[in-house]
């Protein structure tokens, strides 16, 4: 449930609220929005509901409790009606700007990593993404040069301005990983690996989570929750496609799951067509595609030379081909980005304050 207060309640007031749900063995999280302050009741509530509802509807500055029935709360735009927006050093993702991160699958050498971030930063990119440690499908393929990539990927940060997004695999890796990198990706085979989101819930660095291959939405945001519920509001969601009986691509991107986890969550949505498709040559119509539905930005693979990627040759870009995909993606954001209000407010739930209790 949500408790609502006034938009006149005072400090004392809302710190009265929190009090009252810490005592019922509850946790508060309170969201100050434009006009007044939220509080989301996070636990077990079982048959207390009713009776919990009246009491914190009686205290004072608050104006009403709101049931909600969705299973993610704090993820939710009922709990935070506003677009959460993240910055990392100069980039700000989920303004309404296009967010662009893009490198090589694997850093398989400094002069590798060099090369690509020279050039993706020169064609656009707003971010520098790149594998240390890689999970691979084989335990025979290239595993990521681990550590020693976390130092090539801190001096290309140094080199070109961009910040860093690197993947974390395990709990133990973290403080590691978090030392080098300003956005720490949690990959969709670990979306319910809830131990590790628990673990960079209590980080501060940001946090960019892959939809699993088989993920609902509702499981995705509900992955989310638990980053969120840790304590680290600074949460981006990806699509990167999931597993269907189709076999001609890797995976089935879902523009659809953009508007709607928009009309769901005030989360930042980002697509990546490189693993949804694993075909270049898909990449830049399904980029395409992801920023006309409104995604907030965009993560591709970018090689030198591709053919002799030591892991997902055949998605990833050539630079040639990287510069070619913002000269399409960059005019069509400019053409839709005044639509992506409208698009949210068009299938969105009702914002916190309808309904529910009050007390006047």
């Amino acid at each position: 449930m949500f408790v609502v207060m006034a938009s006149t309640a005072t400090e004392a007031e809302i710190l009265g609220v929190k009090s009252h749900i810490l005592d019922e063995g509850l946790t508060p999280f309170g969201h100050a929005g434009a006009q007044r302050v939220v509080v989301a009741v996070v636990g077990e509530i079982g048959s207390r509901k009713s009776s919990l509802m009246g009491a914190l509807g009686q205290l004072s500055g608050v104006e009403r409790v709101t049931p909600i029935s969705r299973p993610f709360k704090l993820a939710s735009r009922e709990f935070h009606a506003e677009d959460t927006v993240i910055r990392v050093m100069d980039a700000m993702i989920g303004d309404g700007s296009l967010t662009v991160m893009a490198g090589p699958c694997s850093v398989e050498s400094r002069d590798q990593l060099f090369e690509t971030a020279d050039s993706v930063k020169a064609s656009g990119a707003t971010v520098l993404r790149g594998g240390a440690f890689k999970p691979r499908t084989s335990p025979y393929s290239f595993q990521g040069l681990g550590v020693e990539a976390l130092r090539y990927l801190s001096e290309a940060r140094e080199r070109t301005g961009l910040p860093i997004i690197t993947e974390v695999m395990e709990a133990n890796q973290l403080d590691i990983v978090a030392e080098y990198a300003d956005i720490l990706q949690i990959g969709a085979r670990n979306m319910q690996n809830y131990s590790l989101l628990n673990a960079v819930g209590r980080m501060s660095k940001p946090v960019m989570l892959k939809r699993g291959f088989g993920a609902t939405i509702e499981e995705l945001l509900m992955a989310a929750e638990y980053i969120l519920a840790s304590g680290n509001p600074n949460v981006m969601l990806c699509e990167r496609g999931i597993r269907t009986f189709e076999t001609y691509t890797r995976n089935t991107m879902d523009l659809s799951a953009v508007p709607v986890l928009h009309s769901l969550t005030h989360l930042p949505v980002l697509v990546d067509p490189s693993h949804a498709t694993g075909k270049r040559w898909l990449v830049k119509p399904l980029s395409v595609g992801g920023v006309a539905v409104g995604a907030d930005g965009v993560m591709v693979e970018v090689h030198p030379d591709p053919d002799k990627a030591l892991s997902d040759a055949e998605q990833q870009l050539t630079l040639p081909m990287f510069a070619d995909l913002m000269a399409a993606i960059v005019p069509i954001h400019e053409h839709v980005k005044d639509m992506h209000g409208d698009l949210r407010a068009w299938g969105s739930v009702p914002a916190a304050g309808g309904g529910g209790l009050s007390k006047h």
